[in-house]
C-alpha cells in the first residue's frame, strides 16, 4: 500500500512538471505582445493579462510589456497592482515618459493626489518643462484644491506654447472655479389667453461660494394685478459631509402678492449608481395662516444626462393636494451649459402666479398641466452665463371650476462670475 501511494505521488509530480513545461513560452515575444494589446483594447483585458504574465515569466525585464500590464490594471481600478508594475519599470529605467504619465494617472484615479503631485515633480526632473507632464501636475494641483498653483503651472506651458489648446481650456476652467462671486438678473413674462393682464417678474441676485457652501441673496420684484411688490430672499446650500448637503431658504415681504414670510429646508443625499434623493418642506406664512408644503425628489445622472422627478404635497381637510414635475437636462461642457425639458401636473403655491392667502383649499386643488423648454450657455471664457426658456400652462380657472385658460411664459437670465 505504501509503495502504491509513493508511485501515485511520483506520477502526479511528473504530470505537474509536464504541465508547467507546457506553459513555458517559446514564441515571438513582440508578436505575442502585439496580440495582447489588441485583446486589451477590445475589452478582453483578462485574456491580455494572461498573455502578458506568461511573457514576463520568461522576459521579466521587458519594460514595455510590464508597463502595459500596469496600464491594464489601472484601467480596471486595480491601482495597487498597477503601482507595483510602474514602480518596477521606473526604478529600472526612469527615462520612460509614457510610464511616468501612466503612473501619475493611476495615482490621480486612486485619489492619491499628493502622491501624483510628487510623481509629476519627479518626472519633470527627467523631462524639464515637458508640457504633458506640466499639464498632469496642474491636474494634481487642482484635485488637491490648489487652483492658484495650477494657474502658475499652466502658465509655464503657455510660456512655451501660447496656443496650447489643452492649457487654455484648463485655464478657463480654473478661472471659472476661482470666480467665487456671482451677480445676475432675470426677467419673465406671462401672457394669458383670457381675463388677466400680462404679469411681469424680475429678480436681482448676488451669490458667493464659501468653504461651507454657496450663499445667495435675491430681490424679487413682481408686477401683478395692477400692483408692484417685492420680496427679499436668502438661499443657502451648506455642505454637511461628503455626499450630503442641505438647502435652506428664508424670505420676507410686505406685499400681498407674496407671502409675508417663507422658510424652507431640504436635505440632498447622493446614492450609488449616480442617484440623488431629497426630502424637505416649504412654509408660506400669510396674514390668514401658514401653508406647509412637503416635497421630495429623485434624480439620476447618466452620462451627460440628468433626469429628476419632484413632488409636492399640501395637507388640507380633504387629505392632501398633490402636484409634481418631471425634468430632463442634457449637459454639454459643464453644469452651466445644458438644454432642459420639464412637464408638470397639479397646482403648487410655490409656482402660482395668483393671489393665494394660505387658506384657499379650492385653489390648491385646481387642475393644471404645464410644459417647458430651456437653453443655457456661457460666453466670454465661461465668465457670462445666459439662459432663455419658454413654457405653456393649461390652468383651471379658480372662479370658474371646470373651465381653463392658457398661460404663455417667456424667461431670460444673465449671470456674471468674478473673483
Amino acid at each position: 500500500m505504501i509503495r502504491l501511494k509513493l508511485t501515485t505521488i511520483a506520477l502526479i509530480g511528473s504530470a505537474l512538471l509536464l504541465v508547467g513545461q507546457s506553459y513555458e513560452y517559446n514564441g515571438d515575444p513582440d508578436l505575442s505582445f502585439e496580440r495582447a494589446r489588441e485583446l486589451a483594447f477590445n475589452q478582453e483585458r483578462e485574456r491580455a493579462r494572461d498573455t502578458l504574465l506568461v511573457l514576463l515569466n520568461k522576459y521579466p525585464n521587458y519594460d514595455d510589456i510590464r508597463a502595459f500590464l500596469g496600464s491594464t490594471y489601472s484601467w480596471d481600478g486595480e491601482y495597487d497592482k498597477a503601482r507595483e508594475a510602474f514602480t518596477y519599470v521606473l526604478k529600472r529605467n526612469p527615462d520612460r515618459k509614457e510610464t511616468w504619465q501612466a503612473s501619475i494617472n493611476n495615482e490621480l484615479w486612486d485619489e492619491k493626489v499628493l502622491v501624483a503631485l510628487d510623481m509629476a515633480n519627479r518626472a519633470l526632473q527627467y523631462f524639464p518643462n515637458d508640457q504633458d507632464l506640466l499639464y498632469q501636475k496642474a491636474s494634481a494641483q487642482i484635485y488637491g484644491q490648489n487652483p492658484a498653483e495650477a494657474f502658475g503651472t499652466l502658465q509655464l506651458i503657455k510660456d512655451q506654447d501660447p496656443d496650447n489648446e489643452k492649457a487654455i481650456n484648463f485655464e478657463n476652467y480654473l478661472a471659472n472655479k476661482l470666480s467665487l462671486n456671482t451677480i445676475g438678473l432675470s426677467s419673465s413674462l406671462d401672457l394669458y389667453s383670457v381675463v388677466f393682464d400680462p404679469m411681469q417678474y424680475y429678480a436681482f441676485k448676488y451669490g458667493r461660494q464659501t468653504k461651507f457652501g454657496s450663499v445667495l441673496g435675491r430681490v424679487n420684484v413682481n408686477r401683478r394685478f395692477q400692483t408692484t411688490g417685492s420680496q427679499f430672499e436668502v438661499d443657502m446650500y451648506p455642505r454637511i459631509i461628503k455626499g450630503l448637503y442641505a438647502y435652506v431658504n428664508l424670505g420676507v415681504s410686505n406685499s400681498f402678492i407674496f407671502p409675508d414670510f417663507r422658510y424652507s429646508a431640504e436635505l440632498f443625499k447622493s446614492l450609488p449608481n449616480s442617484l440623488e434623493v431629497s426630502l424637505g418642506f416649504r412654509a408660506l406664512k400669510y396674514s390668514s395662516g401658514t401653508t406647509m408644503i412637503y416635497t421630495g425628489s429623485v434624480g439620476w445622472y447618466t452620462g451627460n444626462n440628468y433626469l429628476y422627478v419632484r413632488s409636492y404635497m399640501i395637507p388640507n381637510d380633504a387629505g392632501f393636494s398633490k402636484s409634481g414635475s418631471f425634468n430632463f437636462r442634457k449637459y454639454r461642457s459643464d453644469a452651466y451649459n445644458y438644454s432642459s425639458i420639464s412637464i408638470g401636473m397639479g397646482f403648487s403655491p410655490l409656482t402660482s402666479r395668483f393671489e393665494y392667502d394660505g387658506l384657499d383649499v379650492e385653489i390648491i386643488n385646481l387642475k393644471s398641466q404645464s410644459f417647458g423648454l430651456g437653453h443655457y450657455f456661457t460666453t466670454g471664457a465661461k465668465k457670462y452665463a445666459w439662459g432663455i426658456s419658454g413654457g405653456i400652462t393649461h390652468q383651471e380657472i379658480s372662479f370658474d371650476p371646470g373651465h381653463y385658460f392658457w398661460i404663455y411664459s417667456l424667461s431670460f437670465s444673465w449671470d456674471l462670475k468674478f473673483r
